[in-house]
């Protein structure tokens, strides 16, 4: 079982101001990646490097309320944050039954679909990671295309880590997925992600 990392997760009470925030601080404006129909969020993306992307999701002004809850807890957030991480198989049934066997369980498996300017993406996934995001979800694109295929603004990617209150709960689910994460102690918890500008300087996404 090989998992590598897929996206991290922007997320923020509105997109628009989300985005601005991402371009400010990178030089690089995210693109239109599509809505999210019955979820009631659409996201923009960036193309981190070595295959995995940047998702700057929040509610969608075209779409009513939905019926429950958005996803990575944006209705309760007051600022824009990096919530979340999403690590690849491809194949999830199979990876979900080995860690399962392994002693860890990453939750259920469900489909999940965008409209990206009329085309329909289809993937599965499982929920958002427990510890405070600290723990990715899985995800499995099937046929769909990755999104870093097509052609998205670069913001290159230099490190991910983490701060937590109990480090040590971070590394019990990072080892049995295999992979590393470097998790300081801190009493708010969060992901770090230090990025490239355009200028060739480097920022902090938190």
């Amino acid at each position: 079982m090989t998992l590598v990392l897929d996206h991290l997760v922007f997320a923020g009470p509105d997109l628009a101001a989300a985005v601005a925030h991402v371009t400010e601080l990178t030089g690089v404006e995210p693109a239109p990646g599509g809505s999210h129909v019955g979820r009631g969020t659409a996201n923009y993306l960036a193309d981190l490097g070595s295959g995995a992307y940047l998702e700057v999701i929040g509610p969608d002004p075209a779409q009513p309320e939905p019926e429950g809850p958005r996803p990575f807890g944006i209705d309760d957030l007051t600022e824009p944050a990096l919530v979340a991480w999403a690590v690849r198989t491809t194949d999830i049934d199979a990876t979900v039954a080995d860690l399962r066997a392994a002693g860890y369980d990453p939750g259920d498996v469900f489909d999940m679909s965008r409209d990206a300017q009329g085309e329909l993406l289809s993937w599965r996934l499982t929920s958002p990671g427990g510890l405070d995001g600290l723990a990715p979800f899985l995800i499995d694109w099937g046929s769909t295309p990755h999104p870093t295929t097509r052609g998205l603004p670069k913001i290159p990617l230099l490190l991910v880590t983490g701060v937590h209150p109990d480090p040590a709960a971070v590394d019990v689910v990072t080892r049995a997925l295999n992979l590393e994460l470097l998790v300081r102690h801190d009493k708010k918890p969060g992901l770090v992600a230090v990025l490239r500008r355009t200028d060739g300087s480097q920022i902090t996404l938190t």
